[in-house]
């Protein structure tokens, strides 16, 4: 064998050599990419697209993965986060409440007395026409919920008052930017025990009403303002209209554990511009049923009202509480 006819030889050797080895070192390089990711899933870190959802599931809102764009018929998920405070937001729960509820519970002013709050409720999305980013767009619900109040310190856990609300909110997101408008029906109903034992006055109470609250998200925080025209109104001297504002701050403790801490504050036009505040405070725990679908969330809060009852047909009262419970998205 000659010269030339060995160096070729070597050298289409060294190329080989060389391919083999430049074929390894990507399958390694694969192997570490993969390995990093894994990790990062781990402890929480993700993509972009992880990011995303991350960012849409945070507050409670969030869509389905295969409903990310276009037009969807009775969809998956909400794309406006609850009002996390608000005494009168669609949720299921049940709470303990102590304090002084005057007239509510047929107390002398300045007793404490004991109360349980039930609630049930839910929005059911109708449509949605979602946009490019999964996650933004427009939504049509329809939101129903009944709120019930109990005096623990009566013998057969008297029913004081039922609240009834059913709406349909125009729900929109834009990254961290969202909106809701929203005409809604509440009546408000006395418990018999309790017209049995005090024989009020009976008012047939109900009232619509338009809402419009905006809300941005920054990172943890989340900060939202608005109101709403009552119209529609029985008995006449209900208030017209009320400012509505609040914050929530969401800072992650691990995988779907949430700390909570929230306002919520509204000023009502009723002749004396009344107020009603609520600070909460608790743990959110969040679940998703499987891959791709919105969570269920979980949260163990403690609520301290002050300020106009919330409770309908005592609208002209003032109470202060202290509270725990147990809220659940379903």
């Amino acid at each position: 064998m000659d010269q030339d006819t060995k160096r070729r030889l070597l050298t289409l050797r060294e190329t080989d050599d060389g391919a083999r080895g430049g074929a390894a070192n990507r399958a390694v390089s694969r192997r570490v990419v993969a390995s990093v990711a894994a990790l990062a899933t781990a402890f929480g870190l993700g993509t972009a697209a992880d990011a995303q959802e991350t960012f849409l599931t945070r507050c409670g809102a969030g869509v389905h993965a295969g409903e990310g764009t276009g037009w969807v018929s009775v969809p998956q998920g909400q794309i406006f986060c609850p009002l996390a405070a608000d005494p009168k937001a669609e949720r299921s729960f049940a709470s303990y409440l102590r304090g002084d509820f005057a007239t509510v519970a047929d107390a002398p002013p300045g007793t404490t007395t004991n109360i349980a709050a039930v609630g049930l409720g839910d929005t059911f999305a109708l449509f949605r026409f979602a946009a490019r980013r999964p996650g933004n767009g427009i939504q049509v619900d329809l939101a129903a919920a009944v709120f019930s109040h109990f005096n623990l310190d009566a013998p057969s856990f008297d029913l004081i008052n039922a609240d009834y609300i059913v709406g349909i909110p125009l729900t929109a997101r834009f990254a961290g930017f969202s909106a809701r408008f929203r005409v809604y029906h509440q009546s408000s109903h006395l418990g018999d025990e309790f017209l049995l034992n005090r024989q009020p006055e009976r008012v047939n109470l109900s009232f619509e009403s338009f809402e419009a609250i905006i809300s941005q998200e920054l990172g943890p925080l989340r900060i939202y303002g608005g109101g709403e025209a009552f119209f529609r109104r029985e008995p006449y001297q209900l208030p017209s209209r009320l400012v509505h504002a609040g914050g929530e701050f969401r800072p992650v403790l691990f995988g779907g554990a949430r700390l909570l801490a929230a306002f919520d504050y509204k000023l009502v036009d009723d002749d004396t511009w009344s107020y009603g505040w609520n600070a909460r405070a608790g743990l959110e725990l969040a679940r998703v049923p499987s891959p791709g679908h919105p969570p269920r969330i979980i949260s163990i809060v403690a609520d301290w009202y002050e300020g106009t009852a919330p409770y309908g047909q005592f609208y002209r009262d003032d109470i202060r509480y202290i509270g725990v419970g147990l809220n659940l998205s379903l």
